[in-house]
């Protein structure tokens, strides 16, 4: 398996001011996207009194996913519809249950911070959650979750007038990270002190301020995050850690996880995939990755 690299050749970019191509645009009034069709082939597709058959007869889904991580999922006041990768690969899902995922009234995209993913599966607030949502074994007792349909890295994000060129400056410094994420555990096992804010963009923000010296998160996110700012971050150091972005689901729902793998391996053999991380993630600096090796479900 090759690992996704969101590459230093575009965090040089934004060290220049450059635009970002390695996400794709992100956060831009077009976020991008690729058109996915609702298939309509449902009669008898899935097994009576699965959840996926459920959603198919109801036709409609609440799907979770970030709204402020440009290029993985992000929305603005003026759009109905998130963009950035997550998004585009639960679209491939939504549409695979025979839902229109562009069709608002049908699919609820609702707004699922890292403090709160696991309860929402819990409570069956959303019913699956694609919200840069790394896979671990101490979620895996909570919930479900496979994949992954992405791996990425742990980096650190400051202003752009920073001396920091790593995680290891920064030992005995404040970074901020999303609260609940296994980042803020990365940082501390670093030798830095994890600072949690509700969401990435107050991360972003208070280093832009300077009430922390930087942030760290996946790479994909900071990049995204960093092209909003026009030449104030940057995006420093070698990855530090290992992210394996999954899809979450009721830990109820075992079936789940078949039909997820199924779905993802499809678009990693038919291009959509592919499609999916070019029109969000990707440009004209940077390499379309291998997709990755999808973990055999649990009995």
């Amino acid at each position: 398996m090759r690992r996704l690299k969101f590459g230093m050749a575009a965090a040089a970019l934004l060290v220049a001011g450059s635009t970002l191509a390695a996400c794709g645009d992100a956060g831009e009034e077009d976020g991008g996207g690729v058109d996915v069709s609702a298939e309509d082939d449902c009669d008898g597709k899935f097994d009576d009194g699965t959840r996926m058959a459920e959603l198919a007869e109801d036709g409609s889904i609440n799907v979770g996913v970030k709204y402020d991580q440009p290029g993985l999922g992000f929305k603005d006041a003026g759009s109905d519809i998130p963009t950035g990768f997550d998004v585009e690969i639960a679209k491939l899902l939504v549409a695979d249950l025979c839902i229109d995922p562009e069709d608002t009234d049908a699919v609820n995209y609702e707004e699922t911070i890292s403090d709160n993913r696991e309860p929402y599966l819990e409570s069956g607030r959303v019913d699956i959650v694609l919200a840069s949502y790394s896979i671990t074994d101490e979620r895996r007792q909570i919930v479900g979750q496979t994949g992954p349909y992405m791996v990425t890295g742990q980096q650190v994000l400051v202003p752009a007038d920073s001396d920091v060129e790593s995680i290891a400056d920064l030992k005995g410094e404040e970074v901020c990270s999303a609260a609940g994420s296994t980042s803020l555990e990365n940082v501390n096992k670093e030798g830095a002190v994890g600072v949690p804010a509700e969401t990435y963009g107050q991360c972003a923000e208070d280093v832009v301020n300077g009430t922390v010296p930087a942030m760290s998160t996946d790479g994909s996110i900071l990049l995204g995050l960093a092209a909003q700012y026009d030449g104030e971050l940057k995006v420093v150091g070698e990855e530090f850690s290992e992210e394996r972005i999954g899809v979450g689901y009721s830990k109820d729902l075992p079936e789940m996880c078949e039909w997820i793998n199924g779905v993802l391996e499809e678009s990693f053999e038919n291009g959509d995939w592919e499609d999916a991380f070019n029109a969000t993630l990707g440009g004209d600096d940077v390499e379309v990755p291998e997709p990755p090796t999808l973990d055999e479900c649990q009995a």
